[in-house]
């Protein structure tokens, strides 16, 4: 049985930062690339951020500066580190594992940018 689960979500100030993590059971994510996704309310989800299998990242333009993906195979992990958070970055943020034949996606993590 798959599970992606995300956590470090939650309430911060603009400017503040977070550190966003997706563990994985029931695979090993060194064989997939990881995306994290965000989906704001009312709106469709967006790719964030990827990191390929050979540790090659790509990000949204939004984003870009601010957010940093990386991976630790051997804890099985995936995270997400956010600085300068603005209130447009408030969201659901996902977690995705994607193969050429397969994916997995996680429940989500609410992240809230307010003052």
């Amino acid at each position: 049985h798959v599970q992606l689960v995300e956590s470090g979500g939650g309430l911060v100030q603009p400017g503040g930062s977070l550190r966003l993590s997706c563990a994985a059971s029931g695979i090993g994510i060194s064989i997939f690339g990881m995306r994290w996704y965000r989906q704001a309310p009312g709106k469709q989800r967006d790719l964030v951020a990827s990191i390929t299998s050979s540790d090659n990242a790509n990000y949204a333009d939004s984003v870009k500066g601010r957010f940093t993906v990386s991976r630790d195979n051997a804890k099985n992990t995936v995270f997400l580190q956010m600085s300068s958070l603005k209130p447009e970055d408030t969201g659901v943020y996902y977690c995705n594992a994607y193969s050429l034949y397969t994916e997995f996606w996680g429940q989500g993590t609410q992240v809230t940018v307010s003052s």
